[in-house]
């Protein structure tokens, strides 16, 4: 049974539906990033930790908002309370120390954790933020979630005889941390693992950690997978055979080279498709996201296919990111209606 359906808002014009998303991330108001110096620096008098949770929760509730404005159908807060997709988790999972920067490309640095005892769970990471986005939208929230392969890869192992056994161990954490967010009413859960874009010869080993994710989870429970630009050619068709109801790609930024990947053998989940490029600060037309969305149309049949940006979009600017959500809703909301009006032959698109 499709997990899809619920997300179809009541209002819906069209016979045939697209679901719009968005991948996670998404620009930080200037004056959060502010908020966030000055609780850093630690100077309690003028900005204490209430004010920096007013300043958060006032940032979600924009944020989530704006995605609903746009007409997103599935909205999440932009991770206005996240900074880094490792770090974050690292900083809540007993197991995990901080020992400093490391530098990992040109003048960047990344705050990269070591595991230096075997991992536990100790409170909820993320249903304080579940609870709170839900209870502003007014549409369903998407809870994105750094997967278990990306925080074993990510970090230093100290602990753990290999990689894949920690990654395993980190599987059953967040499968915990899923069932607490489902008993606060989360149905669309997505689990990011850009690492394997970089090391798809590991593809077995998450799959063994999705098969432990998604352990005992009702079935009206929708996770999807998002794996950033690289190679599918090396994970398909291995992937058909993951236990997720659908599997997110990162195509625009490639011109959509790779898509043929996915016709042969026949893509089993549904097909999440970047249909605006995340790298790049200028909106698409409208135009030129509808003949995005039908190269997903040459994968998938429109019930099966979710249209979102090809990746979080948190680096930039906010009004260009804003810009790319509405053009491609009002991209997947002309399609639709074609789609009704028989204008377009999905036969003859299959064909490519």
């Amino acid at each position: 049974m499709s997990t899809r359906e619920q997300f179809r808002p009541p209002e819906h014009q069209h016979d045939h539906f697209l679901l719009t998303t968005v991948v996670g991330s998404y620009p930080k108001p200037t004056w959060l990033n502010r908020a966030r110096d000055l609780h850093e620096e630690g100077e309690s008098e003028q900005f204490d930790e209430s004010d920096w949770e007013e300043a958060t929760d006032d940032a979600s509730r924009l944020i989530t908002h704006e995605h609903e404005h746009a007409g997103l159908d599935v909205v999440c807060d932009g991770e206005m309370r996240r900074e880094e997709m490792v770090e974050f988790f690292a900083e809540r999972i007993d197991g995990y120390e901080f020992n400093g920067p490391v530098k990992v490309w040109g003048h960047n640095y990344f705050d990269k954790p070591s595991v230096a005892d075997e991992v536990a769970y100790d409170e909820p990471w993320l249903v304080d933020e579940y609870e709170f986005t839900a209870g502003v939208a007014e549409r369903p929230v998407k809870v994105p979630i750094t997967g278990p392969y990306t925080l074993a890869s990510w970090s230093f192992n100290e602990a753990y005889d290999t990689e894949a056994d920690l990654a395993y161990d980190l599987a059953d954490l967040v499968n915990e941390e899923i069932e607490k967010l489902v008993e606060a009413g989360a149905r669309y859960i997505q689990i990011d693992e850009p690492a394997l874009a970089t090391t798809p010869d590991d593809h077995a080993i998450v799959g063994e950690c999705l098969e432990r994710i998604v352990a005992d989870l009702p079935d009206d429970v929708r996770v999807g997978l998002h794996v950033c630009y690289g190679d599918y050619s090396r994970i398909y068709p291995e992937i058909n055979d993951y236990p997720i109801d659908e599997f997110d790609v990162e195509l625009a930024n490639g011109d959509y080279e790779q898509i043929d990947v996915f016709t042969d053998p026949t893509f089993e989940p549904d097909l999440a498709l970047g249909v605006t490029d995340a790298h790049v600060a200028e909106v698409e037309s409208v135009a030129e996201i509808k003949e995005n969305i039908l190269e997903g149309l040459k994968v998938v049949p429109p019930e099966k296919l979710t249209v979102s940006p090809d990746c979080g979009l948190k680096l930039l600017p906010r009004d260009i990111a804003y810009g790319k959500m509405e053009n491609m809703v009002q991209a997947a909301r002309e399609i639709e209606a074609e789609l009704d009006a028989g204008e377009i032959d999905l036969d003859e698109l299959a064909q490519y």
